[in-house]
């Protein structure tokens, strides 16, 4: 199982005074990477207060589709002045089957991160299991 929810601010540069057309381009370019990997879950790329933002969400049973972190790591590399979070949980990452992970874009670069509010998911968020 492979649940996500996520958001970024999509900007240039981190001096937010971007080349207006610049970033229009680099926002078209990202609706058609966003088209290449639609899916039934939510992934909606729109412009609000003059700025463009992504907003996605699912739950798969696993984390190959839609590749939402691939998306993370384009906008980092496209638009490094980019900002935003990606909670994930995936029953699958070894070493981290019990726990909300946190993927953070920043200055172009991806961290990974374990989400303490949410973490360990057994017993915070779900009963232990008993046969």
């Amino acid at each position: 199982m492979f649940e996500y929810h996520g958001w970024i601010t999509v900007r240039e540069t981190a001096v937010d005074d971007d080349d207006e057309a610049r970033l229009r381009q680099i926002v078209d370019e990202l609706r058609l990477r966003i088209a290449e990997i639609d899916s039934p879950y939510l992934l909606d790329l729109r412009w609000m207060n003059g700025e463009p933002f992504i907003h996605l969400g699912g739950h798969s049973n696993h984390r190959s589709s839609p590749d939402v972190v691939g998306l993370f790591e384009h906008v980092a590399r496209v638009a490094p002045g980019s900002y935003g979070l990606l909670h994930m949980r995936d029953d699958e990452d070894p070493g981290h089957e019990n726990d909300v992970r946190v993927l953070r874009l920043a200055r172009g670069m991806i961290t990974h991160h374990t989400e303490a509010l949410l973490s360990p998911c057994v017993p915070t968020l779900e009963d232990p299991f008993t046969d």
